[in-house]
């Protein structure tokens, strides 16, 4: 059996057996899935991991916070952001830039932004060899608005990977009805966290599931106190 039919078998059981029992069940979302190779943005050490339900490091050796999140949570905040093919979309977190070629199936333009060097220009490289010409790649700390506040507003900000708290100071950045979305919290309990833009500075703010995820660097940790 070649490379390519076991690619596909592994594709299609990560499909069956992590991402639809995760009530990921958008036809357009699984769809898109099964067509975005995951495989080509995953490191060469770590092929044989692209379709398992596990967090893969991106750098050797592994660096805390540096990794692809595991395909249901990548899959279950796709599906749940509901994407518009008008949206201009923020992601924090570049990583692999796998998340940024699915969001660019679905939106009219994405600016990702990315800490870490050396991943910003694989996420680059590896993106223009996928010929996804709508997203733009910016090496910088997401954490720090300066960064990207000149390419807004946005539709939606995604911060892909864990904060102590959401930034709602960020809220300023969304057009009206704009999401901030990021899973925040402390481990054991992480909620994925979704919060709307409405009217008037108000908003409404949703945690429909339970996960964790590695940290995003830069972001406030509330302190620790000792007795």
């Amino acid at each position: 059996m070649n490379a390519v039919v076991n690619a596909e078998i592994a594709r299609f059981n990560m499909i069956e057996q992590q991402i639809r029992p995760w009530d990921v069940l958008d036809t357009h979302i699984l769809a898109l899935l099964n067509t975005v190779p995951r495989e080509q943005f995953v490191p060469s050490a770590h092929q044989a991991l692209a379709f398992s339900d596990l967090e893969i490091p991106l750098m050797h050796p592994a660096a805390e916070g540096q990794c692809m999140l595991a395909p249901r949570v990548e899959a279950r905040l796709l599906q749940d952001l509901q994407i518009k093919p008008t949206d201009h979309v923020l992601e924090i977190g570049t990583g692999s830039g796998y998340m940024a070629a699915l969001l660019a199936h679905l939106a009219r333009r994405v600016t990702t932004v990315e800490i870490n060097q050396t991943l910003a220009a694989n996420a680059r490289d590896t993106l223009e060899s996928a010929k996804i010409q709508n997203v733009d790649v910016i090496l910088g700390d997401g954490s720090q608005v300066d960064t990207w506040r000149k390419s807004g507003p946005f539709d939606v900000i995604l911060l892909s990977g864990s904060v102590a708290a959401l930034p709602m100071a960020w809220l300023e950045f969304l057009k009206p009805g704009g999401r901030l979305v990021g899973i925040a919290g402390q481990q054991p309990v992480m909620c994925a966290t979704f919060v709307t833009k409405g009217e008037n500075d108000s908003s409404q703010t949703t945690t429909p599931w339970d996960t964790v995820a590695p940290r995003l660097m830069g972001f406030p940790e509330p302190s620790k106190f000792s007795f």
